[in-house]
């Protein structure tokens, strides 16, 4: 597949191949599904803490007798129906949202949406992308010179790039990330992915493998 290549100032320089194997595949929306649910599951903090009746503070004595007083029966006031009572069937830090994911799916998942992305013209290819220091104001214009709109856009960048990274935070829709890094879950988040060609090798040696 023969895709176009542009420079920091939104002009077409050249045409370069993508790897059929990677750019190449047909989408399964239910594979993406899968693995973006685990993705999902395996962020989640799990942190989300309630306290039942056996763990709130007071309940020791019988509010009132069992007979006599016309009133239903009582053993604590600790109970979920009474105000202050613990909480039924909430969620408790001892769940666990951990869900494996097979490394094939993973990687076929990736390459699917990587496939969908190029076939919409949802990736722009630049032919280097680099900041000579920190400059939200410079970035921000390269960004505007492309044919992504106000869209979000996902940066994969073929190497560490501090200067990129830290120009990057104040820009809203922008998020920046390392080639080799890529995932399923980043990338359906965003409208657009923008990389330098190198990034194309980097995807390739870090996720084209034999197993």
């Amino acid at each position: 597949m023969k895709y176009p290549v542009y420079n920091i100032k939104g002009e077409k320089t050249e045409e370069v191949s993508l790897d059929k194997e990677i750019f190449g595949l047909k989408v399964n929306p239910d594979l993406i599904h899968q693995v973006i649910l685990a993705q999902r599951n395996n962020r989640r903090q799990g942190t989300a803490q309630t306290k039942d009746r056996s763990a709130v503070r007071g309940g020791g004595r019988k509010p009132w007798r069992q007979k006599g007083t016309g009133r239903a029966r009582a053993g604590s006031n600790r109970s979920p129906i009474w105000i202050g009572g613990g909480v039924t069937f909430g969620p408790t830090k001892e769940r666990n949202y951990k869900k494996a994911i097979p490394k094939k799916m993973r990687k076929k998942a990736l390459f699917m949406i990587l496939s969908a992305k190029a076939q919409d013209k949802a990736i722009i290819l630049l032919d280097e992308l680099s900041l000579e220091k920190i400059k939200t104001k410079q970035l921000a214009t390269i960004i505007n010179k492309l044919p992504v709109g106000e869209k979000s856009c996902l940066v994969a960048l073929d190497k560490k790039d501090d200067n990129i990274i830290l120009s990057a935070r104040n820009i809203p829709l922008l998020a920046v990330i390392e080639a080799r890094n890529l995932n399923s879950l980043d990338l359906v988040n965003v409208q657009y992915l923008i990389m330098p060609k190198a990034a194309l090798k980097v995807i390739k040696d870090s996720f084209l493998t034999k197993d």
